[in-house]
């Protein structure tokens, strides 16, 4: 149950979550973290049936200086450092070599602007950074709703040059989402609880959840932002600001399937392709991924949402159409689908991860700001340089509890 009292309330408990839970909890602070889900970890999500398969996030980002490395290594597990699969040759018949040569060097010339563009100019949609004519265009949009879940023409430049990273991706063979959830051990956590509204109006915070209300000196909120913008959450008295912050960093989209393939011998492992290189609505694939009989699927934007609509079966029958096309009618009796999430159905993410639209790149830091020394905000879409990533969620939770910590120890006695 969840009601009864605690000094610090921690609601979501994905990697942000988590981080600030933890961080208090080390720090002797008499915290209760509150879950709507039946598990840890929120858009991290491993699932371990034959093999662990992370159906949420997966890469190590900025490994060299990605904090869950460390905590990953404490509980005992390997990490991964071959390289990621995009920085090695492409397998595509119809792709070669000089093909590919060319698509690198468009793509970091388009990156390489969007990172010049300064705060002083009008901030644009990160689309009028590339050469809408050009043969790479519907490519270079493809690539963007798999980092930043939606089409260019949604996305602020200003945001998507202001991210940091170092080019450095491992991974954890046993799951992301397992090591994310894993960090809880020891917390007081309360899960299939979703919070409905804080009272932030009286002398202490009232959580009112689905099993009571929770009374509290400070509550750490860690809510995507899909469901802050639609006030799913109520604050009472209301917080218009969070709320118009919120919508101007929708969450993105993108959607795993795991397929498994016989005789995947025949592939190099982890090799990576498109399914088409003229048009945005195309799947990525990773064959052989850790040297594992599988292809993982990579759906993004548009084209994901729109696959949600017909469930598992349209993702697997779109990615057959793509695969079949690259390799022939015979490949579709080689694989079959085995794991599969919506994260856009999912009621309690409503997409994958934060962007900012266009003029909105400065709404994160509005959304990571206090309210009251009482009210703190965290999650992947509060990073000003790391959102969209659990190592961003990670340090943000911690941002947040060592604000809970200073707010306590300035608090009169």
């Amino acid at each position: 149950m969840a009601g009864g009292d605690t000094e610090v309330v921690v609601i979501g408990g994905g990697a942000a979550g988590i981080a600030a839970a933890r961080r208090l909890h080390d720090a002797g602070v008499d915290c209760l973290l509150i879950e709507a889900r039946q598990r840890l970890g929120g858009r991290a999500w491993t699932i371990d049936r034959d093999v662990p398969v992370d159906l949420g996030c997966g890469w190590l980002h900025s490994a060299e200086r990605n904090p869950w490395v460390e905590i990953a290594q404490a509980q005992g597990r390997a990490i991964d450092r071959s390289p990621p699969p995009w920085t090695r040759p492409l397998f595509n018949s119809a792709y070669s070599a000089a093909d590919r040569a060319d698509f690198v060097e468009t793509l970091e010339a388009f990156r390489h602007r969007v990172g010049e563009f300064g705060d002083a100019e009008p901030d644009r949609p990160a689309s009028a950074f590339v050469d809408l004519s050009g043969r790479w265009a519907k490519l270079i949009d493809a690539v963007s709703t798999y980092y930043s879940g939606v089409e260019l023409d949604r996305v602020s430049a200003r945001d998507l040059g202001r991210y940091a990273d170092d080019g450095v991706n491992w991974r954890i063979p046993q799951g992301y989402g397992a090591t994310v959830a894993a960090h809880a051990a020891g917390l007081r956590v309360v899960l299939g609880c979703p919070v409905r509204r804080v009272d932030h109006g009286g002398q202490r915070l009232a959580i009112e959840t689905a099993d009571g209300t929770v009374t509290a000196d400070a509550a750490i909120v860690t809510l995507p932002t899909s469901l802050l913008a639609k006030e799913e959450l109520v604050f009472a008295p209301a917080l218009p600001e969070k709320t118009e912050a919120a919508a101007g960093l929708p969450l993105g989209l993108a959607d795993k399937l795991y397929l498994s393939l016989s005789n995947a011998e025949e592939f190099d492992t982890d090799r990576s392709f498109n399914g088409r290189t003229d048009r945005t609505e195309t799947a990525a694939y990773q064959v052989r991924p850790l040297d594992r009989p599988l292809i993982e699927c990579y759906f993004g934007g548009g084209l994901a949402a729109g696959l949600e609509a017909g469930g598992r079966a349209a993702f697997h029958d779109f990615a057959v159409s793509e695969l079949t096309g690259l390799f022939g009618n015979d490949f579709a009796r080689r694989v079959k689908p085995i794991h599969h999430h919506s994260w856009l159905a999912d009621p309690f993410s409503r997409g994958s991860y934060s962007c900012a639209l266009p003029g909105k790149a400065d709404c994160r830091a509005t959304l990571a700001t206090p309210v009251d020394g009482r009210l703190f905000f965290a999650g992947e879409a509060c990073s000003k340089h790391d959102f969209s990533t659990a190592h961003g969620a990670y340090l943000t939770g911690i941002t947040a509890a060592d604000q809970v910590l200073s707010a306590r120890k300035d608090k009169p006695i």
